[in-house]
């Protein structure tokens, strides 16, 4: 009887409320403190922890799938030392080949030694000749020149894609690829899990089934779902015979392929490089191939970089190096160089990105190149392909009018091209937006070309974009309606979170 009396107490809704209340409290109190702790970011922590107090469970619930930063969990910690030891090996090589082509190209390298030192010393990226680079704008002109490289493959390919979608191009590139497989070609494929969910129903295993060997970057599974989604591999490349390389904005998807049938016109850029540069990216996609395939390749097999002893001649007015970075580097390097590149621009820096959710040393570099006299101009969609971040965009672009940076949205389409022109010299094309998930999130890359031919074009195509834009005024801009303006605010507040 006593037993029962004291079952009877225990289920009191009072004594349950009560428990819960507890249990409920302990749990947020955590992921505060955990907030506090591990967020890196202030701005980040403080957008977490707004969640968590105005939406607890919910805060909760984000902050745990999606804003726990694995930079440190055991898998990438696998893949950064493995990387290092290689790059370890031949360092001394590195640094010693790429300060005699700095020394040997101090007119071309006017102003724009300290992103090549940076690099060098933070991820000991050489900096390489180039024989041929070509600007490849939009999707109808990359892929012509992507199939006839494919074609030509003798010995392997090295693709690697965030989107490779199960359409048109997709499918041409497909049938290339399983007809050099059977000609005796290695082939490597590595696609995100996330960007490229459609390929692994009939894709995949046609691949697989004709020799090619595919690894998927990241899988997905249920139980880590949520965060998996938020460390993806951004990143689109292709490596041929290590003498041709890829690498830009643009994904293997139809709607990058602009035809008089277009209902929407898209904008981006791509690049193709031929010669000693290519060894870049080979690198770079031999540690994502090793960290995400099980059969991993040997960085010291020769094959798989551009020959010594090639016939062609190295020209002297073309340099490339690459910024890589993702959840496995130290450093949000790609950041860091966008920031020096910013703050050392001397005449102009025109900028083009899809997504602008810049954080604060983004935006106080562009403020202080403005400011400095700098013509610093800024394109970006007239609307981006989410609400949230167009909002949120727009909330960063008083402030940097009020600075005198220019700001142009494109009404043609929509632009996704990740591009910046530095004075007369330097020439970025990559895959990084200017916002936080390509800073710290993803893993991206982008080449940094120190070439006054590729300046120029790339100038070229960015007013012509100009042509097709509107731009902004402050005073235009400061008139918005009331509501809109707490609409972009408050995207404002959660920015760092997207």
């Amino acid at each position: 009887m006593h037993k029962i009396t004291d079952a009877a107490k225990l289920l009191n809704p009072e004594i349950i409320t009560l428990f819960i209340t507890i249990i409920y409290s302990l749990f947020i109190l955590y992921t505060v403190i955990k907030i506090i702790k591990d967020t890196e970011s202030p701005a980040k922590a403080l957008g977490y922890l707004l969640l968590v107090l105005v939406l607890p469970i919910i805060g909760a619930i984000l902050y745990f799938s999606i804003g726990v930063n694995y930079r440190l969990e055991k898998l990438y910690k696998r893949k950064y030392f493995r990387d290092r030891n290689f790059y370890e090996t031949i360092k001394n090589q590195i640094f010693e080949h790429s300060e005699k082509r700095i020394e040997n190209h101090r007119k071309l390298l006017e102003g724009k030694t300290h992103p090549i030192r940076m690099l060098l010393k933070d991820t000991s990226s050489a900096l390489y000749t180039a024989n041929r680079t070509k600007l490849l704008i939009n999707g109808e002109n990359k892929f012509t020149e992507v199939i006839d490289a494919l074609k030509k493959a003798e010995k392997h390919i090295h693709i690697e894609y965030y989107i490779f979608s199960d359409d048109r191009i997709g499918n041409k590139i497909k049938e290339i690829l399983i007809q050099k497989a059977n000609e005796g070609v290695t082939i490597r494929f590595i696609y995100d899990d996330f960007g490229s969910h459609s390929l692994n129903k009939k894709m995949i295993p046609e691949l697989r089934k004709a020799g090619v060997q595919v690894a998927a970057f990241y899988k997905i599974k249920l139980y880590a779902l949520a965060n998996r989604m938020n460390y993806r591999n951004h990143r689109k490349v292709i490596v041929i015979d290590s003498k041709i390389g890829f690498i830009g904005g643009i994904n293997v998807d139809d709607r990058y392929i602009n035809t008089p049938d277009t209902k929407l016109y898209w904008r981006d850029t791509h690049l193709m490089i031929e010669g000693e540069a290519v060894n870049g990216l080979q690198y770079n996609f031999l540690n994502d191939w090793n960290f995400c395939s099980e059969s991993p390749v040997d960085y010291f097999d020769r094959q798989y970089f551009y020959p010594k002893d090639s016939k062609f001649t190295q020209k002297d007015d073309e340099l490339i190096q690459f910024a890589a970075s993702g959840p496995d580097s130290d450093r949000a390097t790609i950041m860091l160089v966008y920031n020096g590149i910013i703050t050392a621009s001397q005449k102009r820096l025109y900028l083009t990105t899809p997504y602008l959710i810049p954080n604060e040393t983004i935006v106080n570099a562009l403020k202080y190149a403005a400011l400095s006299g700098v013509d610093v101009r800024l394109l970006v969609p007239y609307n981006s392909d989410s609400m949230v971040v167009n909002a949120a965009s727009c909330s960063y672009y008083l402030e940097l009018l009020a600075a005198g940076v220019r700001i142009f949205r494109y009404t043609k389409g929509f632009v996704h091209a990740k591009t910046i022109v530095s004075d007369d010299n330097l020439s970025i094309v990559g895959s990084a937006n200017i916002d936080m998930r390509s800073f710290d999130l993803n893993f991206e890359i982008s080449a940094l070309v120190y070439s006054r031919k590729i300046n120029e074009e790339l100038c070229n195509a960015f007013m012509e974009d100009l042509a097709n834009s509107t731009e902004i005024s402050y005073a235009e801009w400061n008139q918005r309606n009331k509501l809109v303006k707490f609409g972009n605010s408050m995207a404002k507040l959660i920015s760092p979170l997207l």
